[in-house]
């Protein structure tokens, strides 16, 4: 079997525009998932029952069905619900993106909050706060130190994720790798060319995590 490698550095440009959108898609998703996960969790705390009820269902939805099923859902049910709204399949990959991670992150939010001991809540309240007070002043400053390196581990392995969204022509690092694999037939050298581009990339991100735990992870 004959290998040829210099087809990576022929099509260099395009796995750069592959990783760019692999990336622009990494902290898009975050940027809606993490806002939107703290929405979800704070629903699921709620005292009114149907906000409660609405919180945990779509945490125990969205937390429960594969990424790739979801993806396909949102690219081919929505634009049949809503056809007035156009829907490119890089905001397709997106917005499945962001459910399911938002899904994720009210779970770690959740957890992050109920460690805080119900003592400190009784006290704060005693004092005069207010319920939101409490949460906005004393549960959510600490929760957020025991939160901040799970969060950091969502975000690892959903970088790794958004390669599902190759499967709707999202241009992304794994969708231009096959594409260009199938161009030249050379399968081998593009598939290990992914595997050691994602790996460079994730690689830093995960020990980046292993210090968080261990430089700010709170142990009981």
């Amino acid at each position: 079997m004959n290998y040829d490698w210099s087809v990576i550095w022929d099509f260099r440009s395009e796995l750069a525009s592959g990783v760019w959108t692999t990336i622009q898609l990494t902290f898009a998703t975050m940027a809606v998932a993490i806002p939107g996960g703290l929405t979800i969790m704070l629903l699921r705390q709620s005292r009114f029952r149907l906000l409660s009820w609405f919180g945990t269902f779509f945490t125990e939805f969205f937390r429960n069905l594969p990424l790739i099923l979801v993806i396909y859902w949102v690219f081919y049910i929505l634009p049949t619900l809503m056809p007035n709204v156009d829907f490119p399949p890089f905001a397709t990959g997106l917005v499945a993106l962001a459910l399911g991670v938002s899904a994720y992150n009210a779970e770690t939010f959740r957890a992050g909050v109920n460690s805080i001991r119900k003592g400190q809540t009784e006290a704060a309240m005693a004092l005069g706060m207010s319920r939101w007070q409490v949460m906005r002043k004393v549960v959510l400053p600490q929760a957020f130190r025991r939160i901040l390196p799970m969060l950091a581990s969502t975000w690892v392995s959903l970088f790794k994720d958004t390669s599902l969204v190759s499967v709707i022509a999202v241009a992304d690092l794994t969708y231009t790798a096959l594409e260009i694999r199938a161009k030249n037939y050379r399968i081998l050298e593009m598939l290990t060319a992914m595997a050691v581009i994602y790996w460079c990339l994730g690689y830093p991100q995960a020990k980046f995590v292993d210090w968080m735990y261990r430089k700010i992870g709170v142990t009981e």
